[in-house]
């Protein structure tokens, strides 16, 4: 029986969609990889292997297909887990920072208390296209002191360049796609 490299089949797990949300855009869906038992459990296993030493306090998971492997991977990590959400979201006391879109402007929140001083956190999220919003998390983080010991991915569009953004923090990714 010949076995898959594992990269290859998180790839094929990816369904893409074309001129999703809009016309031109290549939509990288994930939801193919999380409905199929054995990508998403490659997934999740191949992220949490490259951070087990790491000793991480919290996962900081951004919504929300973020949400998803932050919680399996703040599962084996044997980790908490700090949910990063857009404004408004959130009932207790929360710290914010707004971020620039390539139109407008967004805002992510988290709680006051999430974080403390020196605790060593992970930042998950699906997709790294521009590190935008990932770059926004990382002030979040800074805003409470908080240790960043790596950035995950699923999957990162190479030619956004999104990675320079990010370039103080170790950044790990599953799967690249060209962006367009």
């Amino acid at each position: 029986m010949i076995r898959k490299n594992p990269l290859t089949v998180l790839e094929q797990s990816i369904r893409s969609i074309p001129d999703f949300p809009k016309p031109g855009i290549l939509f990288r869906d994930i939801t193919t990889l999380l409905k199929d038992k054995h990508a998403f459990k490659t997934a999740v296993d191949l992220l949490a292997k490259n951070f087990k030493d790491k000793k991480i306090d919290k996962v900081l998971a951004v919504e929300a297909r973020g949400f998803t492997f932050g919680a399996a991977l703040a599962y084996k990590l044997k980790a908490g887990i700090v949910l990063v959400r857009k404004k408004g979201k959130l009932p207790a006391k929360t710290i914010s920072v707004t971020y620039e879109l390539e139109y407008g402007t967004d805002t992510l929140e988290l709680h006051d208390d999430a974080l403390s001083p020196g605790e060593c956190v992970l930042i998950v999220d699906d997709l790294l296209a521009t590190g935008g919003t990932v770059s926004a998390v990382i002030k979040l983080a800074e805003q409470k002191k908080a240790k960043i010991v790596g950035i995950a991915f699923v999957i990162e569009l190479f030619d956004l360049h999104g990675r320079k953004k990010l370039k103080k923090y170790p950044v790990y990714s599953l799967v690249k796609f060209p962006g367009h």
